[in-house]
């Protein structure tokens, strides 16, 4: 079984990777833009349409607003860039908005922007996946009638890449992330000259339908309402920027110099993208509707359910470079390439985030230790199943899963700067030097203006997206909050039950006598080695015993016992319903509640097999006792081991597998510089004896 399983996890991820190694798969920058910025890089795939879908409620008409809601997004990236320069460098140790929020406002505050964190990355796998699904069956049918089954099977690959590594992964997604930011740029350029310079009219795939508005002649209060929600979503273009800020472990040294640098050639492409495509849209008369089917019309006729409505930057590519060619079919490609590795993202911040959780006792702690290409591997699965419970709920819909995006990044957003204005205060209280002082002031009135700005967009997207799903995502942050304190508590009542005291206990005193129990079924070699074990032991009183399930059997046993001259008294309890287990646990309770400062020493004699379907055939009853002894005060259960035949045989498979390795299992460097590890000791699990 070792090798069935070892060789396809050798393929799959590769080979196992030493400890020392670690260092190894630490990140340069121009692979740790693609990793960690592929969230707010691909988002202008989609944020520029959503910014349209809302605002084709009031018709054409008020498209004219989306230049100043780009504006409104752009100062909102700026602010959030600057802030969290300030934060990596402030702290670099990985913790990223929970370490500032957990050590400036509290432990509360740092458990809700955990949250927050951890359902946006649930969200931005399945937003981007559900995404790039719809973006590739425009051009592949297939996809869009198997929407659920390709995305959760591209989760699945996505999950596997991660799982060999980050810095491997990185490699695989630098390529088309980065040949997605040169099309749109290249896109941008041409675009730009062809209109600016050649003074040319380009037209997009929707130019000639018209918008039958939802509510025509919108103003007042419902006007900047409709407003207030077309900037939410355009929101959408921030979601991943805290990744970084997360992810500062993962890059090499000068870690914290070279976050900040990341992060700001992400803001300025995503910016610079952001407002291309949007300004492309306008002048290409791109049109969109939130119910094409109805809402668009060509003719005076709706187009009809037929109607396939292509994402913005679709439609700006088929103006600028033309429908089909070779251009538009590259960047087409790439878009939906890079909507599928901008869950990357989340990937990498998800199970470090999860790490960290773990380490501070609010996750279990499976998910800080590293798996064997040093990632965290754990992490990464749960990751990866959430994402498909989310998708196949949702039915892989972007529109409707979008909805309940962007709420948990702003309340991380917010809390985060919050807690970095704590942060100088308490710093300004005691540094003396004026030039850091000076610095210091300048980083505190970027953080405040970043924690005033995205606390009024944390409004504004809970007030106009919280009907239409972001409470779904409120819940998702309440259920995380609840489950961590939980498990907090757990750990913390756990240690403080274990926790060895510094003066006298029941823990230390010595029991004043032990009583010995053999558990007996019938005479054989393995019942003779427990008597033995037992004897060895010294206890102060010492017994077998066995239980009356059928009389003939037990007349058997006592005449056996006799004849044999077995000097340890046998006791027999009645079973009058054939019970095993129950006459058992009362007896040994019994004999507590007689002598409670007694402890009791159960003794159990094991068959040791070969073979997993030899379990099924022995055993059971002395494994439920021993289940149910592990609840009993006072009591110790002794396995006494006995190895059949086929234990000897599984032994001997186990020595000739230490000395085989799966391809590719260990990294080995020449052969006169490896170091000579001692042989691996192979340990064979007991089972209990079928009493």
């Amino acid at each position: 079984m070792s090798k069935l399983t070892d060789v396809p996890k050798r393929i799959l991820i590769g080979r196992a990777l030493r400890s020392d190694r670690l260092g190894e798969t630490l990140l340069p920058k121009r692979i740790a833009l693609p990793v960690f910025a592929s969230d707010p890089l691909s988002s202008v795939a989609y944020a520029p349409g959503e910014v349209l879908l809302v605002l084709s409620i009031a018709g054409v008409s008020a498209y004219h607003f989306s230049p100043w809601i780009a504006v409104a997004v752009v100062v909102l990236m700026f602010t959030v860039v600057a802030s969290y320069r300030q934060n990596v460098h402030a702290y670099p140790s990985g913790g990223g908005d929970y370490e500032v929020a957990n050590t400036n406002l509290g432990p509360r505050a740092g458990l809700t922007v955990a949250s927050a964190l951890l359902v946006d990355y649930v969200l931005t796998v399945a937003v981007s996946i559900s995404s790039g699904v719809e973006n590739l069956g425009s051009a592949v049918p297939f996809f869009v009638e198997h929407k659920v089954l390709c995305a959760i099977g591209i989760i699945v690959l996505l999950t596997l890449m991660n799982l060999r590594g980050v810095k491997e992964s990185g490699k695989l997604f630098a390529i088309p992330t980065y040949v997605f930011v040169v099309g749109v740029f290249l896109m941008i350029a041409w675009g730009a000259f062809r209109g600016l310079v050649l003074d040319e009219t380009m037209r997009a795939p929707t130019a000639d339908l018209e918008i039958k508005p939802e509510h025509q002649g919108l103003a007042g209060f419902a006007l900047v309402f409709l407003l207030l929600r077309a900037f939410s979503s355009g929101c959408a273009a921030l979601t991943g920027v805290e990744a970084i800020s997360n992810g500062v472990p993962a890059f090499r040294k000068p870690k914290s110099r070279n976050a900040a640098t990341t992060l700001a050639l992400m803001g300025f492409f995503a910016v610079t993208m952001f407002c291309g495509i949007i300004g492309l849209a306008m002048a290409t008369n791109v049109r969109m509707a939130e119910n094409p089917a109805v809402d668009l019309v060509r003719d005076g006729t709706p187009v009809g359910d037929s109607y396939v409505q292509n994402p913005v930057i679709s439609q700006v590519a088929a103006a600028v470079f033309g429908d089909g060619t070779f251009l538009f079919v590259v960047l087409a490609a790439a878009t939906a390439l890079v909507l599928f590795l901008a869950a990357n993202t989340a990937y990498n911040g998800f199970p470090l985030l999860g790490s960290i959780l773990a380490q501070d006792r609010y996750l279990p702690r499976q998910l800080h230790t590293r798996g064997d290409r040093l990632a965290f591997s754990n992490g990464i699965v749960l990751l990866a199943g959430a994402a498909v419970l989310l998708v196949w709920i949702y039915g892989a819909d972007s529109t409707r899963l979008i909805q309940l995006y962007i709420v948990g990044v702003f309340v991380s957003f917010t809390l985060s700067q919050t807690g970095m204005v704590r942060h100088w205060n308490r710093h300004l209280r005691t540094e003396k030097d004026p030039a850091k002082r000076r610095h210091m002031i300048r980083s505190r009135a970027i953080n405040t203006f970043g924690a005033f700005f995205t606390g009024l967009v944390l409004i504004v997207v809970l007030g106009t997206k919280f009907t239409h799903g972001a409470w779904v995502a409120l819940l998702g942050m309440v259920i995380f909050y609840a489950t961590m304190t939980a498990i907090r508590k757990h750990y913390d009542r756990v240690a403080a039950e274990l926790a060895a005291p510094d003066g006298p206990s029941d823990d230390v005193v010595r029991p004043s006598r032990v009583h010995s129990v053999v558990l007996i079924s019938k005479i054989h070699r393995p019942t003779l080695r427990a008597l033995a074990y037992a004897k060895l032991m010294r206890s102060h009183t010492l017994e077998a015993l066995s239980v009356n399930v059928d009389p003939v059997e037990t007349r058997a046993l006592q005449e056996e016992w006799t004849r044999r001259g077995i000097d340890v008294p046998l006791k027999v309890l009645d079973s009058p319903y054939r019970e095993v287990t129950r006459p058992v646990i009362e007896y040994v309770k019994g004999l507590r509640k007689e002598s409670p400062r007694d402890a009791v020493s159960v003794i159990i004699p094991e068959y040791v097999v070969g073979h997993w379907y030899e379990h099924l055939l022995h055993n059971q009853s002395a494994l439920r006792l021993k289940g149910r002894l592990l609840f009993t005060p006072g009591v110790m259960v002794t396995s006494v081991p006995y190895q059949l035949e086929s234990s000897e045989v599984a032994k001997r498979r186990a020595r000739k597998r230490q000395d085989w390795s799966a391809p590719g299992s260990v990294r080995r460097g020449p052969a006169d510089e490896r170091p000579k590890e001692p042989p691996a000791r192979t340990s064979t699990t007991s089972s209990a004896d079928e009493n």
